[in-house]
């Protein structure tokens, strides 16, 4: 069985020193699944320049469609100034008032909502109201049964804990790393061990599995009824640039495929850690399953 999956939010270029590459997490995530064998979908904007011209072009030739980027003919293309320290560990500059700030939610969005098994979103791409609103319309239009994933990913000022709250009351997947964790014990008065804050969320959003990534010590998988610790792949790191897309990506196929929680945990971390082996967040790859 092929699975529909789509990612919502932000498509923009990484601007890196060596050079540009696609980038923004729900593009990241369809591409990892796309390697993973899902039939992926980008639901994103691009400006009507050369820049978004070039998007479409570089979507296409990673297989995936570019139905569902419009192109917007006020706002530019979105870019990232990307830079990674000596442990590649990246810091992000990121363009406001930008194409994917604009998201649009028509009649095919509608359809794809209904279609697909899952789809992924994050903060970013909510910073602004029109796009934000395209995004939950999209969540609140999906079958009862996809997976709705909430992959965090707090970047610079662009949340706060009223946005995180109402995205975890439209989600029942969670994905975060240690630092984004540390935040949510801030803001919603978390405590105890990883495992105890993970079990508080899935119980108090009734989430089908929370999912905490530690970088280089693993990940931990929380569902109501199982705890599944995995410490992690040893890696030289040339970024960790889109490693915890590639993560969800993982998380999200495994999770369709009704695999063991273990058996999930073991291929997510996998394909993390050869993601870091490469620079960017989409490494040449004909598959990683």
């Amino acid at each position: 069985m092929t699975f529909k999956v789509a990612g919502t939010g932000e498509i923009l270029w990484d601007l890196f020193p060596s050079g540009k590459r696609l980038g923004g997490a729900p593009a990241n995530f369809c591409y990892h699944a796309r390697m993973l064998g899902a039939e992926a979908f980008v639901v994103s904007r691009a400006g009507f320049d050369d820049a978004g011209e070039e998007i479409i072009s570089e979507l296409n030739s990673l297989g995936l469609s570019s139905d569902y980027v419009s192109l917007d003919k006020k706002h530019p293309t979105g870019s990232v100034s990307v830079s990674v320290d000596q442990n590649g560990i990246p810091d992000y500059k990121i363009k406001e008032c930008v194409a994917w700030d604009h998201i649009v939610f028509d009649r095919k969005e509608y359809d794809l909502a209904k279609a697909v098994d899952a789809v992924s979103f994050g903060t970013l791409a909510q910073r602004c109201s029109t796009a934000r609103l395209s995004i939950v319309k999209f969540l609140e239009n999906s079958r009862k049964d996809a997976l709705r994933i909430f992959d965090i990913n707090l970047r610079m000022n662009y949340y706060s804990s009223e946005l995180i709250e109402r995205s975890l009351q439209l989600c029942n997947v969670l994905k975060i790393n240690d630092n984004e964790l540390d935040t949510l014990a801030s803001f919603f008065s978390l405590s105890g061990s990883y495992e105890e804050m993970l079990s508080g969320l899935v119980k108090r959003y009734n989430l089908r599995i929370a999912a905490l990534t530690r970088g280089g010590n693993g990940s931990i998988l929380c569902t109501p009824e199982e705890i599944s610790v995995h410490p992690g792949f040893p890696v030289t790191v040339c970024d960790t640039v889109g490693a915890g897309d590639a993560f969800t990506a993982a998380l999200a196929i495994g999770l369709l495929k009704e695999e063991s929680l273990s058996s999930i945990n073991e291929s997510a971390n996998r394909i993390a850690s050869y993601v870091c082996r490469f620079p960017g967040a989409t490494p040449p790859c004909d598959s990683f399953s």
